[in-house]
C-alpha cells in the first residue's frame, strides 16, 4: 500500500499542537485548498465522523474519515471512506521538550484503477507531498507566533 510520511518540528507544546490539529474549522487557515469539518459527534473520539473538501470553489473532491484511533494529545487515526481518497491517515504530535512538539502526518492509500492507479501514484505523491509540506509549514508559523 502506497505511503507518505512527512513531519515537522514546532516550537510549541504538544497539547497547544495537538489542540490546534484537532480544531477541525480552523485547519483551513494552514492545511492547503482544504476545509474540514465534523459531521458526527462533534469530530471528537473513536467513531467520530470528519468531511474535508479539498479544492477552489466547486472543484475538487470530498474526503470523508471516520476516526478509528483518538488518544490525546499524542494520535488521531481515521479510515476514509469517501469515493476518491481511500485507505487510512494518522497524525501524531510527539513531545521533544515541554516547549517544543513534532508533528507527523502519515497516509497509507487505496489506490484505485489497478496498475495504472499505482503508475499515476508517481506522478502524483510528489504534488501531494509538496501541498502537505507547504501545509505543515503553515501550521508551524502559526502556533510559533
Amino acid at each position: 500500500m502506497p505511503e507518505l510520511v512527512l513531519s515537522i518540528d514546532i516550537p510549541a507544546p504538544q497539547q497547544r499542537v495537538w489542540d490546534a490539529v484537532v480544531d477541525w474549522p480552523t485547519q483551513r487557515e494552514w492545511m492547503l485548498l482544504t476545509d474540514v469539518r465534523a459531521t458526527a459527534d462533534d469530530g471528537v473520539g473513536v467513531g467520530a465522523q470528519l468531511a474535508a473538501f479539498t479544492g477552489i470553489g466547486p472543484v475538487g473532491f470530498l474526503d470523508t474519515m471516520t476516526i478509528t484511533a483518538w488518544e490525546p494529545p499524542h494520535r488521531c487515526r481515521v479510515v476514509h471512506t469517501g469515493k476518491v481518497v481511500r485507505g487510512t491517515a494518522a497524525f501524531e504530535v510527539q513531545r521533544i521538550t515541554d516547549g517544543r512538539s513534532r508533528f507527523v502526518w502519515s497516509e497509507w492509500v487505496v489506490l484505485p484503477f489497478g496498475i495504472l492507479g499505482r503508475v499515476g501514484w508517481l506522478f502524483v505523491k510528489p504534488l501531494v507531498a509538496l501541498g502537505v509540506r507547504y501545509s505543515l509549514r503553515r501550521l508551524a508559523a502559526r502556533l510559533a507566533s
